[in-house]
């Protein structure tokens, strides 16, 4: 039961985050956003009232000009971290899906750069990130 007192939250109690895995030659692509440091997996936050695919769609349209074909989406895992940079104890929560793409991987919008990385870049990427890096190193799949 919560206290009458409190005010309802107008956040959610994470951040909602959908990404693309995406290997090649056992390397996961990466990008990096204008004014940041580290590497993050391609997608972002679902916008009101879309599901995780039309999220991914919108999403690796807007940041890497890339066109997925929804229909070959498979689900990798959903991750949980704190989220970086923040100090009140936020989670990000990261559902993860490779899927088929055509067009050429260019960073475009608010991408300064891709990268492809292995298990071994932990530190370029951020905690959430990290898991996913570990979870496909453990599979087999990346280096």
């Amino acid at each position: 039961m919560s206290d009458p007192r409190a005010l309802p939250s107008t956040t959610p109690p994470f951040i909602d985050k959908i990404a693309w895995i995406h290997l090649e030659e056992r390397r996961l692509l990466t990008a990096r956003n204008a004014g940041r440091d580290r590497f993050y997996l391609p997608g972002g936050k679902r916008e009101p009232g879309e599901s995780d695919l039309e999220t991914l769609v919108r999403e690796l349209d807007e940041e890497l000009a890339v066109s997925v074909d929804p229909s070959t989406a498979a689900h990798v895992g959903t991750f949980e971290a704190l989220a970086d940079a923040r100090t009140d104890g936020l989670v990000v929560r990261l559902t993860c899906y490779t899927a088929t793409h055509t067009g050429e991987l260019v960073p475009s919008r608010e991408i300064d750069e891709i990268a492809w990385l292995t298990a071994g870049d932990g530190d370029r990427v951020s905690a959430v990130d990290r898991l996913v890096l570990d979870h496909l190193h453990d599979a087999g799949l990346l280096d």
